[in-house]
């Protein structure tokens, strides 16, 4: 669970009570396990240290920055990858705005001007593969010159791997793209999860006898479309589930919707902000032969989720209630 004192402080304003941390940097999309390292590295010098122990990381994403007609897949967005943070040991995160300022200073720029000037770090704790500065000129082994410099700890961290396979954001972006959310699982050590406000659909799924919870995601999303076992958390109570994620072939084919039918749930869900963890992928979208053939699929699809999701345990990202 996140720690109530966690902080939020943005482009260094506002607080200085992050202030001679040890910062683990980076963009964090997704806190996989491999960024755990990073983080738990940071925690355990900053208390030998006896100083907080904080996130330093940027908004937007910088490869949305520079390429902005391409936005990448993020597996999480700002406000989830804070939630996720939180729930770390961290004391907080230190959320710089990647704009046209912060991506023209210079590696060396970058050490002075925000981690001694600014934040006046205790140290710092990159992966092996970072990269700072204008042109990615900053490299792990020049953090560590400068640290020494300026007198601040770099502690690097080694790949980090799974059974061989390197814990990275691309490749838990391939799995989720071909519909492995129990790979993406593995990488993470968390399902993989999405969050929004519930908005009102065409009814239909209510008249077939599924009512569903409606989210419209971010048109970035490059999860697989498809038939997924799901759980959902509202307000602090969890509910399994069956979610469509597509285009819904059988009706309009039209704007990608997550649609998500809650077991043994009744209520009213519009507006109200929940959180859907992905458990396991059940089947591709399909067109059948008639509407009768659709129901009978739904029950199916309700039946394996069911079976699914109680070989999972209770399975859930480490967040609180958004």
């Amino acid at each position: 669970m996140a720690a109530k004192s966690f902080l939020v402080v943005r482009d260094g304003a506002g607080d200085d009570a992050l202030r001679g941390a040890v910062v683990a940097v980076g963009n964090f999309d997704g806190v996989h396990r491999g960024h755990k390292v990073v983080i738990s590295t940071a925690i355990e010098r900053a208390r030998r240290l006896q100083r907080p122990a904080a996130a330093l990381t940027f908004e937007p994403h910088p490869r949305d920055f520079f390429n902005p007609g391409d936005k990448l897949f993020r597996l999480t967005d700002e406000t989830a990858k804070l939630r996720l943070l939180a729930s770390t040991g961290l004391d907080g995160a230190i959320v710089l705005t990647f704009d046209a300022a912060l991506a023209g200073l210079t590696a060396q720029q970058f050490v002075r001007r925000i981690l001694v000037e600014r934040l006046a770090v205790s140290g710092a704790v990159i992966g092996f593969n970072f990269h700072f500065g204008m042109s990615r000129s900053g490299s792990p082994e020049f953090l560590q010159m400068e640290g020494k410099k300026y007198g601040f700890a770099v502690d690097v961290v080694p790949p980090f791997e799974d059974n061989g396979r390197p814990v990275a954001s691309g490749p838990i972006r391939a799995a989720l793209a071909a519909g492995r959310v129990d790979e993406a699982a593995e990488y993470l050590g968390y399902p993989w999860f999405v969050s929004g406000p519930v908005i009102h659909g065409d009814r239909r799924g209510r008249e077939l006898g599924f009512p569903t919870a409606n989210l419209r995601l971010d048109p970035s999303c490059g999860l697989r479309h498809g038939i997924y076992a799901v759980r959902a958390d509202l307000g602090g109570s969890r509910y399994d589930g069956v979610a469509s994620f597509g285009r819904r072939p059988m009706f309009d084919s039209g704007a990608v919707l997550l649609e998500v039918f809650l077991f043994d749930f009744s209520g009213d869900l519009y507006g109200r902000c929940i959180d859907i963890a992905f458990l396991a992928w059940l089947r591709e979208e399909t067109m059948f032969a008639s509407l009768d053939d659709l129901v009978r699929q739904m029950h199916e699809d309700v039946r394996r989720a069911r079976e699914s999701l109680a070989r999972s345990g209770d399975a859930f990202p480490p967040i609180e209630s958004g």
